[in-house]
């Protein structure tokens, strides 16, 4: 007998995330079709791929987004955008989880939450930080949008026994971000913005000389920062769909270590012959403990600190693979 059809949604579904995950499936499940929730970004409609265009917002589009839907990936955010956050990311996530609640074909919901709802790098944490660490948002309205998010989706379990999970990623990484999350000029992806830090006239001289960063926590000693690369994070994603023992839980998608920049700096020196550049900064270690999704689920990040390095420096970009500002902020 064949298996029952899979309708995903996938919200922010023209995203880094989304759009990896819905090229995943539509090359290899053929028992799944996939509804992108699209705003200002469009994917073109395919086979097993519809579209439905409007903002989460919008409780009429969320609506008719979730006709006929079994399963739910929730990408969509918004970044350091005071104007727009909390409709996207508070009553956005309310209305998608009132239908979710309420419809008859729906089986579970994985919210894609982050390390920001932890405090990122912003506070000293002494310890592996697990997921029973209280959420601690560091300033601005990003953070804060992430812890709410995790707040609403856990009440909604205690509310409703509402069938989902969260997978709470640190900075996702592809193709050659990484190589460019280390640049001092303009072209940085991410932050710190490092020329800020060190001053334009410093910073141009090192773009000249190709060096890198070594991020210094207030101390002075290198810090470790928590990185995901989004083939990891898709195979994650995988992994809990109706999967029984992510029922309701919370987990850490991240690499087995975070990235010491010290490391960064001593492996491309060998390497590459790259130099590099002690900067201070406000910023400390965290480390965030991935043992609960290899213990529950049996996942394993494929990429380590070598390989995110290696591929990002290998990466060549074509004419047609413009690097893109996936969201403002």
């Amino acid at each position: 007998m064949a298996k029952p059809m899979k309708r995903i949604l996938v919200t922010g579904a023209a995203g880094k995330v989304g759009s990896h995950f819905i090229g995943h499936i539509l090359h290899s499940d053929q028992a799944v079709r996939i509804r992108a929730l699209c705003h200002h970004r469009l994917l073109e409609t395919k086979d097993r791929l519809e579209r439905v265009q409007g903002s989460i917002s919008d409780r009429a589009v969320v609506r008719a987004a979730m006709q006929e839907v079994t399963h739910v990936l929730h990408c969509a955010t918004c970044k350091e955008t005071p104007d727009d956050v909390m409709d996207i990311t508070v009553k956005g996530l309310f209305w998608l989880l009132e239908e979710c609640r309420t419809s008859p074909t729906f089986k579970q919901i994985i919210l894609i939450g982050g390390d920001a709802a932890l405090g990122h790098f912003f506070y000293p944490h002494p310890l592996p930080l697990t997921e029973r660490q209280r959420h601690s948002a560091y300033p601005g309205c990003y953070a804060l949008s992430k812890v709410l998010e995790e707040v609403m989706l856990e009440q909604y379990f205690i509310q409703y026994d509402l069938s989902g999970c969260c997978l709470r990623a640190p900075w996702i990484m592809e193709k050659d971000d990484f190589k460019y999350s280390l640049s001092f000029g303009e072209d940085v992806f991410g932050g710190p913005r490092w020329r800020d830090l060190v001053g334009n006239q410093r910073a141009d001289e090192y773009v000249k000389s190709g060096a890198v960063p070594l991020m210094l926590d207030p101390k002075g000693k290198a810090v470790q920062r928590n990185f995901v690369h989004v083939s990891d994070l898709v195979d994650a994603i995988l992994r809990v769909l109706d999967h029984p023992k992510a029922h309701q839980q919370t987990f850490h998608i991240c690499m087995d270590e975070p990235v010491d920049y010290q490391q960064v700096a001593d492996y491309l020196k060998q390497t590459r012959g790259v130099t590099s550049v002690e900067v201070e900064t406000p910023f400390w270690s965290t480390w965030l403990d991935n043992s609960k999704a290899k213990f529950l689920l049996g996942w394993r990040p494929a990429f380590d600190l070598k390989r995110l390095i290696e591929e990002a420096w290998a990466y060549q970009r074509s004419e047609a693979d413009p690097r893109r500002v996936w969201y403002p902020g």
